[in-house]
């Protein structure tokens, strides 16, 4: 006779519970390191960016000030959608 399928509240369940619990925490302990190395990042490119529009004038635009403001745009999205969870 084939053995019972235990049910679902058995002692095995709190014990992934708790695994998953952790394996989650984890992540979010991961995610929120990433984070925060973006972030900073992303100020210091802000700064690279403020010191290179400083230093031009009306009629240059520095092909580093757009690559700056490119590289930005694309940090901050990353860091949106991190944000988020995804």
């Amino acid at each position: 006779m084939p053995s019972p399928i235990p049910p679902s509240n058995s002692p095995e369940e709190p014990g992934r519970e708790r695994i998953e619990k952790e394996m989650q925490k984890k992540a979010n302990e991961d995610r929120e390191a990433q984070l925060k190395r973006d972030t900073d990042r992303l100020l210091k490119l802000a700064t690279e960016l403020k010191n290179y529009v400083d230093k031009t004038n009306q009629d240059t635009l520095s092909l580093n000030v757009v690559k700056k403001a490119e590289e930005i745009e694309k940090l901050a999205k990353s860091v949106k959608e991190k944000m988020k969870g995804n």
